[in-house]
């Protein structure tokens, strides 16, 4: 607040105030109030254009007072990544929302940036589609899901939701509106913009291939206790070709070895004193859960294959589980994700274990090899930086990667967040053609672009 305070007494901010409020309308433009920051850093100004041209105009007011601007869309992710070097503008993209109207039936469906995603999917399924997305975050807008790229279970069939981009329109840093796909070299330019934080771009809609809502889903789980029955698990999941919607892994932090059956501890858990006590075996176990899609009649069969290919306590529900489309961390946490060939997940998990000294919790798509995991917020910044170091020289023999996605802020001052990136020369590129003055959340791209 006290950074919003102090921009009144600059020259030209009133001026700025009153021109952002001719541009957005008396509501929807003000100062910057104390929640109104990014990983952190506090904006100046908030605005809340009501439609791309008032979206433009923002940008060309910023670029004529040499003023950054950060999109926002729900703010479910405003702490993922690196905080930017400046905030004076916060671009709200809230208004910046709506579905095309498509043909019943439509292959394709074109979606404001500002659009919540589950508004988004209680329109489709009126029509019987939807789109194949099921990002963790409660309440993210499509906009702040392709600037974040961020996906969730259904990304095993069906890829990211810049894999399923069609085209996007956006506003680059001098506001003119672009549209990008219709092309190989289009799509390129619209995929490019995926997990860029909106330092490229401003993203306005993005049209993006429906399905058919699956008449059946069923779920099967079956317990695991270590990285490497898991490694073993999935290889058996997709050589039996059963098509699989999703493969999950949870292993929660109390996971461990199996434990023994049989003996003086497993008479004592039965006697009648225990009867409504908490267990207290020496590790709790893990899951492994297949979802499958399909009829009714298909689902069922496949499902009860994968139970007996599964066997030791398979079982199918027509319910997810609690933790399904969740993350292991919490606000405050340092968030990491893993990924990693299929074949080594196991190693990366066992490489993080040993490096923190204790199990970490663990979940996301182990049939892709990408994971989440969490370290305790609380943990000194040197002690996760000794972390990373260990686990990224194992994942770097393995082709794999280890990214912090969020961190407290004295983490996120001592790590470099995102490790090896091969593609950081074409992303230099690409910023200094799309932002060449740096305005469009400068320093929220990896190596401070």
């Amino acid at each position: 607040m006290a950074a919003a305070a102090s921009s009144t007494d600059r020259p030209g901010a009133l001026d700025i105030t009153r021109r952002l409020t001719e541009i957005c309308g008396p509501p929807f433009a003000r100062l910057a109030g104390p929640a109104d920051e990014v990983a952190g850093r506090p904006a100046r100004w908030v605005a809340v254009p009501g439609g791309p041209r008032a979206a433009a105009e923002v940008l060309r007011l910023a670029a004529r007072h040499d003023l950054t601007v950060v999109p926002r869309g729900a703010g479910t992710k405003i702490d993922w990544g690196a905080a930017p070097d400046r905030v004076d503008i916060m671009l709200d993209t809230g208004r910046l929302a709506g579905i095309g109207h498509e043909p019943v039936g439509a292959s394709t469906a074109e979606i404001g940036g500002g659009t919540p995603m589950r508004a988004v999917q209680a329109t489709l399924e009126r029509t019987g589609q939807r789109l194949a997305l099921d990002a963790p975050s409660p309440g993210a807008t499509l906009g702040g899901v392709l600037a974040a790229g961020e996906a969730g279970p259904l990304r095993h069939r069906h890829g990211t939701a810049c894999d399923q981009l069609v085209s996007l329109r956006y506003l680059d840093a001098d506001g003119e509106l672009v549209g990008a796909g219709g092309g190989a070299e289009g799509l390129e330019l619209a995929r490019l913009l995926c997990g860029s934080q909106g330092a490229l771009g401003v993203l306005v809609s993005a049209t993006l291939r429906v399905h058919a809502v699956p008449a059946s889903r069923i779920w099967v789980t079956r317990p695991v206790w270590t990285p490497l029955e898991v490694h073993d698990l999935v290889r058996t999941v997709l050589a039996a070709r059963l098509d699989p919607a999703a493969v999950e892994l949870d292993l929660p932090a109390g996971a461990g070895s199996r434990p023994r059956q049989g003996g003086r501890a497993e008479s004592m858990a039965r006697h009648p004193s225990m009867t409504g006590r908490a267990a207290t075996g020496p590790a709790r176990a893990g899951t492994l859960v297949v979802l499958l899609e399909g009829g009714p009649a298909d689902v069922a069969e496949r499902a009860d294959r994968m139970v007996s290919l599964l066997d030791g306590g398979a079982t199918a529900s027509h319910a997810a589980p609690e933790w399904w489309r969740r993350y292991p961390f919490g606000p405050g946490d340092t968030a990491l994700r893993l990924e990693v060939p299929i074949t080594d997940l196991h190693a990366a998990v066992y490489a993080l274990r040993d490096a923190a000294g204790t199990p970490v919790p663990v979940r996301g798509s182990a049939g892709l090899g990408v994971v989440n995991a969490a370290l305790p917020g609380a943990m000194p910044a040197e002690r996760v930086a000794s972390i990373l170091a260990a686990v990224r020289g194992v994942l770097l023999a393995r082709q794999g990667r280890c990214v912090v996605v969020s961190a407290p802020e004295p983490v996120r001052r001592a790590v470099d967040l995102w490790g090896e990136l091969a593609g950081l020369a074409r992303l230099r590129a690409a910023k200094e053609h799309l932002d060449p003055h740096h305005r469009l959340a400068p320093g929220r791209l990896p190596g401070g672009l």
